[in-house]
Formats: structure tokens, sequence, C-alpha cells
């Protein structure tokens, strides 16, 4: 009987499930959006019960659109939005509060001071990161201060701390357990020895009773319970596999030898390159990951963040009110020769690398009394691009070695218009693979290997085929034009927030 693998999508924006089949080929697909809450300007919040609710909505939603049952499902793989913070009491299972989202920038004034107290080599020496309020440590410090009776209750044993994947898998098998690609973004978690730092939680005031346990990405976290009721229908069924979603990507998209580099386009754009059993801390903006533990060996990746990329696509839709779905944006952008001199720079929580600044805001540029928006609309599409630009520099510069392609994946990798642009302000190849969904397959391919459903990360490279190869077409003095005018636009976002 044919083996299905379900991946658990649980994204920024929404929570999708999706069915593969043992020639990694989709089989069934459920997505449901939740909610985005914004208490104050540059706080971002998500309800975990809300979270949970939508993935298991989801798992149904596949099953049924692809005609199956839950007794085709041979396991479960997760991958997640990376960072997010969650905290709640073992005992009961309920959050003590709404889960502090990634993007969220409460905690840069704490960050600020971490740095002026010259904290910032001991950090990226453990971890591989740079002090930021993207992490988890800082929103979970802030989560014990400012939620009534918290620390107490962390330091009696009483609350557990997750990132999404924890959550999930906590709700689904009762294993209060992670992965190492997860915990190595939460600040708290040596990525040389691949352990909690009780140096690192003791600076952060994380009670390491709080803490899951590290598993490696494929192997068992256990069967799904009955013990959430609409869970029921997939009790018995291994949760097998557990990775961070960009580190997903990485292996969906076949990136398996070092060198060999994705961009991702979601919520933020998000570029990392395999680097091998190396985890060698770079210069200029740039993290080191852990990408995934298996088989007892370890590989590592260097990244490079965007914090704001498909969202401000969204911005265009949903504050602006100038498109109503995201392929108007597309529409509007080819239907001008070129933005008129307007730069987009969609830094709204902040700029990631490799500028690495908490107090920029977004920046509109240029504009005069002929700005239309279309205008506006290819040059947030543009500003996506330069970006990645801006990353892709600062990690050539890092390795010493120019990328011969950069393949693509996620929700705006769908848009020619900005593949075309991208391969041309990069002046390098675009490689859009066939099936886009590389984060899920990522985390169903950790489960598969488990199971035994694919037998080597060799077998995994050659499912992955190419549905098309943008090549650059753009002038180059042309295009350093373009990209000077970036650079001038991002200076005028930089340092804007008191």
């Amino acid at each position: 009987m044919e083996q299905y693998i379900m991946a658990l999508d649980q994204g920024t924006t929404s929570s999708r499930a999706i069915i593969f089949d043992g020639r990694g080929a989709i089989a069934g697909v459920g997505q449901v959006p939740f909610r985005q809450h914004f208490p104050q300007p540059g706080w971002v919040e998500h309800d975990p019960d809300e979270i949970l609710s939508s993935q298991l909505e989801a798992m149904h939603m596949a099953v049924e659109r692809g005609r199956l049952s839950p007794s085709q499902i041979a396991g479960i793989g997760i991958t997640n939005q990376r960072e997010t913070t969650v905290v709640w009491d073992r005992h009961t299972g309920r959050p003590v509060c709404n889960a502090v989202v990634w993007q969220c920038r409460r905690t840069a004034d704490f960050c600020e001071q971490l740095i002026r107290d010259g904290l910032s080599d001991l950090i990226m020496k453990k971890t591989g990161l740079l002090i930021d309020a993207y992490f988890s440590a800082t929103k979970i410090r802030w989560i014990l201060e400012n939620v009534a009776g918290a620390r107490e209750r962390a330091e009696h044993g009483d609350l557990l701390f997750g990132t999404v994947d924890s959550w999930l898998t906590w709700n689904l098998t009762g294993r209060h357990a992670t992965d190492p690609s997860n915990a190595c973004r939460t600040m708290l978690f040596d990525i040389d020895r691949m352990t909690w730092d009780e140096d690192l939680c003791g600076l952060f005031g994380v009670p390491m009773q709080m803490l899951p346990e590290v598993l490696p990405n494929s192997g068992l976290f256990g069967p799904v319970l009955s013990r959430v009721p609409e869970a029921a229908a997939f009790a018995g069924i291994p949760v097998c596999g557990s990775i961070g979603d960009q580190q997903a990507a990485l292996l969906g998209q076949g990136c398996l030898s070092p060198g060999e580099a994705k961009n991702t386009y979601g919520t933020g754009c998000f570029t990392l390159m395999n680097g091998g059993s190396s985890s060698v801390r770079c210069a200029n903006g740039l993290l080191t990951d852990v990408a995934w533990s298996v088989g007892g060996r370890t590989t590592y990746a260097l990244e490079g963040s965007i914090f704001n990329a498909g969202s401000s696509i969204q911005w265009l839709r949903d504050e602006l009110g100038l498109i109503s779905t995201a392929h108007e944006c597309d529409v509007l952008a080819e239907s001008v020769p070129d933005t008129g001199g307007v730069y987009v720079v969609s830094a709204f929580t902040g700029l990631g690398a490799p500028h690495w600044d908490m107090r920029a805001r977004g920046a509109v540029c240029g504009i005069t009394r002929g700005t239309g928006k279309a205008h506006l609309a290819r040059a947030v599409l543009e500003g996506i691009a330069y970006q990645v630009k801006d990353m892709l520099d600062a990690m050539e510069l890092s390795t010493g070695t120019p990328l011969s392609v950069l393949k693509v994946d996620g929700g705006a990798s769908v848009s020619d218009f900005m593949m075309q642009f991208q391969a041309d302000i990069l002046n390098k190849p675009i490689d859009r693979p066939k099936l886009v969904e590389t984060t899920a397959l990522g985390a169903a391919f950790l489960a598969g290997l488990h199971l035994g459903v694919w037998n080597s990360m060799d077998e995994i490279r050659g499912l992955r085929t190419s549905e098309r190869i943008f090549e650059p077409h753009m002038d180059r003095a042309a295009a350093d034009r373009l990209y000077a005018g970036w650079k001038k636009a991002v200076e005028r976002s930089r340092n804007w927030a008191e």
C-alpha cells in the first residue's frame, strides 16, 4: 500500500498541512489562515490556541481534499515559523499570554543594553547569532517579567517554553521536545556543544526547567495522542521529523552540499547556504545555524534574514487597499516600464541582515506628483529583490565564493516579474523548482527518512526538478544605477524609531 507523509507547515500567517507520496508529489493540501495581533507599533502576537486549532483543521482538510484516510498517513513531519515564543502551563496546557512573534520588536531596548554591555562576542561565539529582538531569549524574559506571576511559576517548574514546533509537538504527543534547527534560533543554545547553555540561560533569566528536550531532526518524537479531541482521528501516527522552516526549505531544495544556497520568499525573506560540518562564524551581518542533525551528523548553514518581504505585498493589499490579490501586484508592476525613481524599503519591524537595525522603519523614497499605485507596486517587488542582493553580496564577501545559481521557493517566487528582476539585479541565474512547497517537503523528507520511505539524502536530492531558470538580461550599468538608489533609500530608513 502507498505510504504517505504529512507535513505540518505552521507559518506566520497560516497553518498548512501537505500530504506527500513516495515520489515527493503532493497528494493533499489544507491551509487555514489565522489572525495577526498588533497591540502596539512594532509589536506582533499570535494566539497559540488559534495556531493549534488552525493546524488541526488544516490536517483534516488535507486528508479530505486528498480523498485519503488518516490510516494511510505513515508519519508526520513538522516545520514552523522560528523564534516565535510560547509559554504555557505544564499542568493545564494553557498559554500564559499570546505568543510573541519573531517579528516583534518589544525587546529592542534590552537588546541594545546587552550590546552596550559588550556581550555581542560571547553570544556570537556560543550561538552563531547577533543580539537582536528577533530571537527567542529576550521574548521569554519579557513574558516572565511582564505576565503576573509568570516568573515565580517558571522557577517552580510549572511553566514550559517552546517555539511553535514544541507547542505543536506537546499538544499532539505529550512530549516537550524540539530539534537543533529550532533550538539554535533561541539565543540559548550552544551550537558547537549542541546543548542548552547554562550561562546564557542565567544571563536572560530563563529557568532551564522551562526548556524542551532537544532531539535529532529525523527520529521518533512520539505518536499522536487523542488528548486534543480534534487530533483523535490521527491518534497513533508517529511524529518523526521536525525542522525550522528555513532549514526545511534548504533541505527540500536539495541544497545538500557545502556552498549550495536557496532563498525563500515568504512573509520574510531568508537566504541560507549549506555550510557542511563547519560552524564557522561569519562577519557582514550573517548568522550561523544548525541546518539539521541526522544520523549522528550535524550540518550547519550560513543565513541572512529579511523581516518583511511578502508582508510588504500584504501591506499594499490590507492596509493601503491598492490591490485585492497578490497577483494584482504583478499586473500593476508590469503596467509601467519602471518605478519612476520610487523605492520602497519595507523595514516595518526593523532591518535584518546585513544591516541589523532594530530602529529602522519603512520608507517610501522618490515620490513625485506623477507617482501612481503601479509605481508603488513595482517598487515593493523590486525592494524585495534588492534586499536579497544585500544579503547575497554579504554572503559572497564572507565566504569568498561567488554563488553560481540561487534556488528559490516560497509564495512570492511564483512572480515571474520579480524572479526576472532578481536575476537581473543579482546578475545570476534563478532556479525555480516545479514544486515550490519545499519547506513542507523538507519536513516530510525527515519523517520519511526515519520511516524508510526514502533511504538517503542522495535519493532526496534526485527528487528535485526545475520548472524554470531565469537568466539575467539587464545592462550592468543600469542595474548598478538602480542598486545605488536602493542603498540611498535604505540609509533614509535607518535609525528612525526613538
